[in-house]
């Protein structure tokens, strides 16, 4: 297994994994399949933007050449939040699963947050009912600070989310008001 980060020309490889995410996985995402497959191709190379002040980052999962999996970084703007950053639109490929590959993006994620000072956390949201996600996350050093019942709608149902987060070294200690 190979792991990079994509870049603007890995976006039609990017496009058809997310899609897949997507349909295979609708109760995992925030999207839907209808929203992103209008996207056109440029915007999901945006995503890839290999600028050092990209606003988002991906890191792609590789086995034989072929993209198997992939995650991606959000770094925040706003000056009171530069700190953080998110994980999004982390996904597997089922042939692949069971191998480590979900592992080390996420262990990579880290590592590229780790590399864009001043970030200090990396927080995500999963699918409460799935454990799976939830262990994975736990043993790449996250911890659940809460859970956002009815967070998406997927047709008549809602889906929880549980909220985590991981910090990249130790935060200084809060001030009290």
């Amino acid at each position: 297994m190979q792991l990079r980060r994509l870049v603007p020309s890995d976006a039609p490889a990017y496009r058809a994994l997310m899609l897949e995410a997507y349909t295979l996985a609708p109760e995992a995402y925030t999207s839907s399949v209808a929203e992103r497959e209008g996207q056109p191709l440029s915007w999901w190379a945006a995503r890839m933007a290999d600028t050092p002040q990209a606003h988002e980052r991906v890191v792609g999962a590789f086995v034989d050449g072929q993209l198997v999996g992939a995650a991606g970084l959000a770094f925040e703007q706003r000056e009171r939040t530069r700190h953080k950053s998110t994980l999004f639109g982390m996904y597997v490929r089922p042939p692949a699963r069971r191998a480590g590959v979900a592992r080390e993006l996420v262990r990579e994620v880290l590592r590229q947050a780790l590399q864009a000072p001043p970030v200090v956390l990396v927080q995500l949201t999963v699918t409460a009912s799935n454990q799976a996600a939830v262990r994975l996350y736990a043993g790449c050093g996250f911890v659940v600070f809460g859970t956002e019942p009815l967070a998406v709608k997927l047709g008549e149902l809602y889906v929880t989310k549980t909220h985590m987060w991981c910090p990249l070294s130790p935060p200084p200690v809060e001030e009290s008001a």
